[in-house]
Formats: structure tokens, sequence, C-alpha cells
């Protein structure tokens, strides 16, 4: 039965709803002190966890080296992080892990990384995988060098590059990655455009609307419970695609082994890799150019021709002569390429091992906070890769290769030219400081 509104009933009632409103009230704020407070005691536990694990592994580490210095890492604050930054560590690592012998499945830095790999410390995650690099490049380098009956036991290799693999299967979940294209026919903050031929012959009203142009990145991923022959290439592309989505926090060192990888990759010691670096036409130019390793412009030996006549074609011709090196490829410039350090030996390079390494290459390249040692090894190996794709006759390699050259160019005259400016004694600062003295 209905309460008249301000009736003796109505207004208890109002009293127990206000009464039990503030109960609820103090048990929700009770309730959420006691929540924050076991919310941060439950991030102190998980940081104490991932130190404790972190310092696990390093001793772990430590014992496998018979390194008594690398066990003070351990006692840091970030111990991982340490780790990760640790160049006498990593060259330990290096060092055990390029032995003839490694790569069995038997390895104990093999299963070190794999074990590591599983951490779920993201920090550790990252020092198992700045080493993905390496473990790539002599997996493929030996295989191919060996041949697949007479090679060695590599699983210690594949285990972890197979562990990255299940990852991002994982990840992906069986869908591909896509990327959208834009569509140049709708019009954009840069470009107005017309209507096309069959546009014009209808209505506006009448247009079809536009399809939107999604290409595949990369294809759906199929589950790999070995390292079979003919998957070799697409595990390895997804480990370096898993390198490259943490690149910004690899060190130096770990980028200057994939980039003298690469260039062993290539292995295309051919003039034509510096064909890019030099369009100066001049015939003082092209002398220089024939005489070293570092030319070869079609139009500096032309004018070198035309102006040294038959004898100077001839000693153009002797001087441009390619001659066999030892891993079978031709090469004009032995005793220059050998200064850069080569590592590995020539493998197939199909587009979809090429994907990831041209993306870590142009992170390599063009990134300012790179050191000098990282570009330089990126630019002597995207011209590997340009020289290698020119010889293979792959479009969209030679396309990228092309274009990371170019602006590498570009960005070395850039350099040069703001650099020269400064060094100018007549600059226009100190012009000014004069004219106020």
């Amino acid at each position: 039965m209905p309460t008249a509104a301000g009736s003796p009933s109505s207004s208890s009632t109002d009293a127990s709803l206000f009464i039990a409103t503030s109960d609820t009230d103090e048990n929700i704020i009770a309730g959420g002190s006691g929540g924050a407070s076991g919310a941060g005691a439950g991030r102190a536990q998980s940081w104490w966890e991932c130190i404790s694990k972190a310092r696990s592994r390093i001793l772990d580490l430590a014992s496998l080296l018979s390194s008594p210095d690398l066990a003070s890492i351990a006692d840091s604050d970030r111990p991982a992080r340490s780790l990760l930054e640790s160049q006498a560590a990593a060259a330990a690592i290096a060092s055990a892990l390029s032995s003839p012998s490694s790569g069995s499945d038997d390895d104990p830095f093999c299963n070190w990384l794999y074990d590591t790999l599983q951490s779920s410390d993201p920090e550790l995650h990252l020092v198992a995988l700045s080493f993905v690099p390496l473990i790539s490049g002599l997996y493929l380098s030996r295989v191919v060098a060996t041949g697949a009956a007479n090679s060695p036991s590599l699983s210690g290799f594949e285990a972890v590059l197979l562990a990255l693999y299940a990852a991002e299967v994982k990840a992906r979940s069986g869908r591909p990655v896509l990327v959208s294209v834009p569509d140049l026919s709708l019009p954009s903050l840069y470009h107005s455009p017309g209507p096309t031929a069959r546009q014009r012959q209808l209505p506006p009203a009448a247009w079809p609307p536009p399809k939107p142009s999604v290409g595949v990145l990369s294809p759906p991923l199929e589950p790999q419970i070995a390292a079979k022959s003919t998957k070799r290439t697409s595990i390895v592309a997804v480990a370096l695609d898993s390198y490259y989505k943490s690149i910004s926090s690899m060190p130096s060192r770990s980028k200057i082994d994939l980039c003298e990888f690469v260039s062993a990759w290539a292995g295309q010691d051919c003039s034509c890799r510096f064909e890019l670096d030099d369009d100066d036409p001049s015939p003082s130019s092209a002398q220089s150019c024939l005489s070293t390793s570092f030319s070869s412009s079609p139009r500096a030996r032309i004018s070198a021709e035309v102006n040294e006549g038959i004898e100077g074609t001839s000693d153009a011709m002797r001087s441009l002569a390619l001659c066999q090196s030892p891993n079978g490829n031709h090469c004009n410039s032995e005793e220059e390429w050998s200064r850069f350090t080569r590592k590995g030996s020539r493998v197939p390079l199909p587009w979809e091992l090429l994907q990831p390494i041209l993306r870590i290459l142009g992170h390599c390249l063009l990134t300012p906070s790179n050191p000098q040692e990282v570009r330089h090894s990126a630019s002597m190996a995207v011209r590997c890769v340009y020289a290698r794709a020119s010889h293979d006759l792959l479009p969209q390699a030679i396309l990228c290769s092309r274009c990371l050259i170019q602006l590498d160019n570009s960005t070395r005259k850039s350099t040069k030219t703001v650099s020269g400016n400064a060094s100018k004694p007549n600059t226009p600062s100190q012009l000014k400081s004069h004219n106020f003295s």
C-alpha cells in the first residue's frame, strides 16, 4: 500500500535508506583503501620477483662463463638492464656462441637464452633478444656453408629461433599483418585530385565509392615444431621481425653484428655497390674513381675513356677487370673491402627475409641517436644488399635499398654542409659579435 509523502512511515523509510547508504559508502571506502594497499603490495612483490629472477639468471650465466666479475652485476638495482648494457658480458657470450662447437642441443648458452626468453621480465627478454642477430647469422651461415647433409647439429640455435617464432604465432592468432595503402583518388591535405575519365561520364552522385586498398605485409604464420629446410628463412625472418620491434632498446654492438652479417649474407663485393655514390662526371673525378675501388659511375668511365684515348681505355678496362674472390664472388676491391669486418657467408636472400633486414638497416642508418659506428656498418650493409638485389633482379629490394642509399647520401651531404658552415671564420654570429664589440 502506498504511503503519503510526509507521513511518519515515509520519513522512517528515508532515514533507513540514508543509514544503509552511509554504511555502504563506508564499506566501499574501507574496501577501496584495502584494495589500494593490496595493489601496492602486489606491485612491490612483483618487482621483487623480477629482481630475484634477474639475479638468478645472471648468477647462472656467471657460472657458465666462470666469470666472478659478472656476478657483481646481480647486485645492481636493475640487474637485467645492467646485463643488457654490459659490454664485457656481451663479448663473453658472443665468444661462447661463436665457437665452432656451439649451437648443439646441449649447448648451455643456447639453453640459457631459451630459458631467458621465457621470462616474464621484459628487460630479461631484451637481453636474450639482443643476441638474435648473432644466432641468426651463425645459424644461416653454417647451414649454407656446410650444406644440409653435412651440417652439424644446430638444434640449440633452432630452439631459440623457434621460441621467438612460436611467441609471434601466438600473438598474431592466425591473422596476417596488413597495411592500409592510401587511396590517391581521394583528396588529402597535400593534393586535390581531379575526376577520372570514368567519373567525368557520370554525375557526381553516381560516382562509385572508393574501395580501401589493403596490402598483406606478412601472411598468417603456420605453427612449426621443427626448423625444416623449407621453413628456415621464414623462422629467421620472424625472429628478426621480433628483434626489430624492440630495436630502440638494443645496444649498439647488437646492431653492428646484424649489419656485418647482412653484408656477409649478401656476399656481393662488386663495384656496383657504390654506383649511387659518385655522380661527378668531371675527368679528374673519373680518373680518381678508376684508380680506387669506390668507383663505378658509368659517366666517369666514359669521360676517362674519351680523354685518354685507346691506351687510356685499355688501362681503364684493366682496372675494372673483375677478379674472382675465394668465396666465389666477383670483387674489384678485395683489399679495401677487407677493412670492413666480415662475418658468416653468402646465403639465399628472398624477399621474405629482406623485409625485416631492410627495416632494421633503415633504423640503424637514419636514427640520429645511433652512434657513428652503427651508421657506418648499416651504410656498408645496405649497399651490399643493393648490389645483391641488382644481380638477383629483386625489384622490391632494389627500390627499398636504393631509397635508403639516397637518404644516406643526402643525410651525409647535409651534415657535411652544416659542419662546413660552422667551421667558416666569418659566420653571421661572429660578425654580429664583432659589430657590437
